[in-house]
């Protein structure tokens, strides 16, 4: 599904076969979940060409997220942007999802680690919730708290919060979960940002308890051009039960529209949300060139940093 005989990855500074990368059965990552990852796409752009997305956000992001764990991060961004590319390259991908990996070496002990590994792969993906409007049930789950853990950085560890969630939410018969923070308050999905749709305005939870998503911030971005108000607010069960609709985002999912909260229909039809129209734009958005891209708000802000 992911790889075959002649697939290949970046593994610590070479292309391998993926059949022939090895990893340590005494890493800490794999014990642990010790460890950072990005999920990014490329597209194939209207004048043929393949395109990664937001390529520089998301590196920049897993070094960031290595920084908050305490990983060292060796590389140059650019090293591994282009290293991306030859990888598309060699496994003849024009449109793919691409999953950087940085990872601990043999550590059963809890001490500063001296090096990291990475592995960049690459393969077809549909978007992950799939292109229907999906239904969402609320998690008996919550995001961990963030005093806790580093929730800006997108650890490894930290997805089987997301697992339990969504399996939980399959298992109730709803397409996916919607998780809540500490205190009550709508945070996100397992692998996806929410906005809400009320009286033309578009609202989403603030940084805190949540991934900073880049696609997220596409979304306020593209928001902030068409001069759609978009707030970041707390939100609870009952805003989202009263919204006139509602979507996730994400790199896997792109964006996707929900039809159904538990029992409850969301009354406006998608097709005439600010979450279709901004599905559209997202849409046109990815698979243009670069020089052709134009939006007001062009930084990505990451917290801590």
């Amino acid at each position: 599904m992911y790889f075959n005989e002649n697939s290949f990855v970046y593994l610590n500074g070479e292309f391998v076969k993926a059949r022939d990368a090895k990893t340590d059965f005494f890493g800490q990552t794999m014990h642990y979940g010790y460890g950072v990852f990005e999920g990014i796409r490329a597209y194939l752009t209207e004048n043929g060409n393949t395109r990664i997305f937001k390529e520089q956000q998301h590196f920049l992001r897993l070094q960031n997220s290595a920084r908050l764990l305490n990983m060292p991060f060796p590389w140059d961004v650019r090293e591994l942007i282009g290293a991306s590319y030859e990888v598309l390259k060699l496994n003849d991908l024009t449109s793919a999802y691409i999953r950087p990996l940085v990872y601990a070496p043999a550590n059963m002990g809890f001490n500063k680690n001296e090096e990291s590994f990475v592995v960049i792969e690459a393969w077809h993906m549909d978007p992950f919730l799939g292109e229907k409007l999906i239904s969402v049930g609320f998690s008996s789950f919550e995001r961990p708290n963030p005093r806790a853990f580093r929730l800006e950085a997108k650890a490894c560890g930290h997805y089987v919060n997301s697992i339990l969630a969504s399996q939980e939410a399959k298992a109730n018969g709803f397409d996916e979960a919607l998780l809540f923070d500490k205190d009550g308050f709508i945070a996100e999905a397992p692998g996806a940002n929410i906005f809400l749709e009320k009286d033309g305005k578009l609202y989403t939870p603030p940084l805190g308890s949540i991934l900073p998503g880049i696609t997220r911030q596409t979304v306020l971005e593209l928001a902030s051009e068409n001069g759609w108000d978009a707030f970041e607010s707390r939100l609870t069960k009952e805003d989202l039960l009263n919204a006139d609709s509602a979507f996730f985002c994400g790199t896997a999912a792109e964006i996707v529209g929900i039809s159904k909260v538990e029992n409850h229909h969301l009354p406006l039809e998608w097709n005439k949300s600010l979450g279709a129209k901004i599905q559209k734009q997202y849409s046109r958005l990815v698979r243009k060139d670069k020089e052709k891209i134009s939006l007001k708000n062009k930084k990505t802000v990451f917290v801590n940093e």
